[in-house]
């Protein structure tokens, strides 16, 4: 039985419409004979086979089942059949959706009478064929149908291929649409972001004399305050508006973008606000496909905020690298006046003094403590001198500070304190804030030498986003404001560098705002400066808020009577010879027993010798190899326990911060009695307590 040849699919697209003709064209219409006899069906098969393809089927059931499968053109049909004869099979032909529309031409031998006729119609047939079957009429009739059902095919096929063209059109239009779609939605993306950027395309004719541009995209109003049409009516406008410093260099770099066909220079620009912005101005050559040149095409780029922070690094760079350097000065400055001081106490306490050699001995002392008056300042400002941070109530500062100077300021300057309710604590260390402010305001005294008013406003701030090295937060802001002759701005940056001043030679050390800035800036806040010849300035301390539950101060030792320890015996270690030994003098003299050392090595030389040679070891910070701190954690491992206290005239904050616990600094250069506290806190089993020797000597007494 031939088989019939897979169906191409219905829908296809363009290119595959000329294969899918091909294939709907080699398709032959099939014709379904159903006959119980194999003789009628060998013999309308040979009759029938040059006009279809001829499927068999020797019962309805079967013809169902070929019509389950595929389409036919016809089907004829045997009216007598055993089981389910041609009118029952005809009748279930006709009601399936998918077969009712196939011709049903019945094959009949016997009843020729109308009412067999009619009930044959009435099933649905189209025709009859009588048996003995008539090849001609035959093969006649089912032609007509074989044709017809080409026909339609054809018909269909082309509506199919109509209709994939439709739909390909459909789709390429949409396709098309969605791409042109996609097109103005990037461009108006890529306008708008033009549009946000601080940044302006444009296209300049080759030979433009006054320079101005023939095309313009972007802000310009927002980056110069100029419309396009303001400046192509006033084409001399961008040459006026260069800042006279740069103008000849940029002028030059137009004027060789002639030969070169490029063109980058940064320049200042005056804006239509009177205010200078920086400008970063590119452009290339464009040139047609015959290589001859057509225009200019460049960017102009707002770089001032770049610039501005440009400008702050390097600031920010130079004074970190000047506090290291005055750090390591004062470092060495203040084992120099250790080692005076020490030895000025010395001859204080081991000499018989006359009058005249006393005061000689004061003044010298005088001196030496103020040469350490000023190295903490440079410590200062190298941010590396010791704070004791605390909740500070503006308020009362106010008054503190304002009886530190009342006989300082003179009649003809005023002070005026603005410090409004509500306002927060600060949280820094309230002698050094008390000294910044007198530096402050004693600047601002100096700069209005006719009299005047200074006002010191204090401010609540909240930042949210961290700016100038502060972190976000909460902030009080101390503003000490004077209306002098101001400092010129070529000069604010520098009056904040150690030993600069704009004073007159001798009325002035420069450490003063230096001070100050290294202050604030140990304190986690920030201080800056606003300043404008002729009319004043303005200087402002940010300093963190205190906690709600901020510790006071530590003021330990204030107001009581000078601790007293037993004898006790210390091991010294301080590579800076003068220094080590005054201070070893000095213990002996307090009674104590001293074995010295000129470095690390050996301190732990000696414990490994005899782990208990001493009850304290005093060490210094800095030193060669190895620091003070490392020297007690290795002497500590051979001798758990040891108390001990760190001397040093300079340390990184972060480096102290890493000692053990329970060790105190003491900084040089330091007094017997500072040095005798210092023990005491550190050994406190050694401390002679005063209520018991009142106890005995009463006793003795009695």
């Amino acid at each position: 039985m031939s088989q019939r040849r897979p169906r191409a699919k219905a829908a296809a697209a363009p290119s595959d419409l000329a294969p899918l003709a091909e294939a709907e064209a080699d398709e032959r219409p099939r014709v379904l004979v159903v006959d119980d006899d194999e003789r009628n069906l060998l013999a309308i098969r040979t009759v029938l086979e040059d006009v279809g393809e001829v499927v068999v089927a020797h019962s309805g059931e079967e013809a169902l089942r070929h019509l389950l499968k595929g389409d036919f053109a016809v089907i004829l049909l045997d009216v007598y059949m055993p089981g389910m004869d041609g009118y029952e099979t005809a009748q279930i032909i006709r009601s399936r959706e998918q077969t009712k529309r196939i011709p049903i031409v019945f094959l009949s031998a016997v009843n020729k009478e109308t009412e067999h006729l009619m009930r044959g119609y009435s099933m649905g047939a189209v025709d009859y064929v009588f048996k003995p079957v008539d090849p001609v009429v035959l093969r006649s009739k089912v032609a007509v149908f074989v044709d017809l059902f080409a026909m339609t095919r054809e018909i269909q096929r082309k509506a199919r291929q109509e209709q994939a063209l439709l739909d390909a059109n459909l789709r390429a239009n949409a396709e098309r649409l969605k791409a042109e779609q996609e097109l103005r939605r990037a461009e108006q993306r890529q306008a708008a972001i033009i549009q946000s950027l601080p940044i302006i395309l444009y296209l300049e004719p080759l030979d433009a004399d006054p320079r101005w541009p023939a095309f313009i995209s972007g802000d310009l109003v927002a980056m110069t305050g100029y419309e396009y049409a303001h400046v192509a009516e006033h084409p001399t406008l961008w040459a006026e508006r260069l800042h006279e410093e740069d103008r000849d260099r940029v002028l030059a770099a137009l004027e060789q973008r002639k030969t070169t066909g490029r063109f980058s220079v940064e320049y200042r620009w005056q804006c239509a606000d009177g205010g200078w912005k920086h400008f970063h101005d590119q452009a290339v050559l464009l040139r047609d496909a015959a290589g001859q040149p057509v225009e200019f095409a460049g960017t102009l780029t707002d770089v001032t905020e770049r610039r501005s922070l440009e400008s702050e690094l390097v600031q920010a760079r130079k004074m970190d690298a000047i506090g290291k350097l005055t750090g390591g000065i004062a470092h060495d400055f203040n084992n120099l006046l250790a080692a005076v001081l020490g030895g000025l106490t010395l001859i204080e306490r081991r000499l018989p003094l006359a009058e005249e050699q006393a005061k000689v001995l004061t003044m010298t002392r005088r001196a030496a403590e103020q040469g350490s008056d000023l190295v903490g300042r440079l410590l200062a400002f190298a941010r590396r001198q010791q704070l004791a941070p605390a909740s500070i109530e503006i308020a009362s500062l106010s008054g503190a500070v304002t009886d530190l100077l009342a006989h300082t300021l003179g009649g003809l300057v005023a002070l005026d304190w603005r410090v409004g309710e509500g306002l927060w604590c600060a949280f820094a260390d309230q002698s050094q804030l008390e000294l910044a402010l007198m530096n402050l305001i004693i600047n601002a005294r100096d700069a209005m030498p006719d009299g005047g008013t200074i006002s010191v406003e204090a401010q609540n701030r909240t930042i949210g986003s961290g700016t100038d090295g502060l972190a976000p937060g909460d902030y009080v802001v101390l503003t000490v404001a004077d209306t002098g002759c101001g400092i010129a701005p070529e000069m604010l940056e520098q009056v904040m560098e150690p030993f600069f001043t704009t004073k007159e030679v001798g009325k002035g050390t420069g450490l003063g705002l230096s001070m100050v800035y290294g202050f604030a800036r140990q304190s986690g806040g920030a201080f800056r400066m606003e300043s404008e010849v002729g009319a004043g300035t303005r200087a402002q301390i940010w300093l963190p808020r205190a906690p709600e539950v901020a510790a006071a101060a530590d003021a330990a030792g204030s107001g009581r009577r000078t601790a007293r320890v037993r004898p006790l015996k210390i091991l010294l270690v301080d590579d800076h010879d003068g220094v080590r030994t005054t201070t070893a003098a000095l213990l002996r003299d307090l009674g104590h027993a001293v074995v010295e050392a000129s470095d690390g090595a050996g301190v732990l030389s000696l414990l490994r010798g005899d782990p208990g040679c001493c009850e304290l070891l005093i060490t210094d910070y800095a030193m060669p190899h190895v620091s003070g701190a490392e020297v007690i954690r290795q002497a500590r491992a051979l001798r758990p326990g040891l108390p001990a206290v760190i001397i040093t005239g300079y340390a990184d904050a972060q480096s102290i911060a890493r000692r053990p616990e329970d060790v105190l600094v003491l900084a040089k250069p330091f007094t017997a009695d500072q040095l005798t506290a210092a023990i005491a806190a550190s050994v406190p089993e050694a401390r002679v307590r005063e209520e018991a020797e009142a106890l005995q000597v009463a006793s003795v007494g009695a």
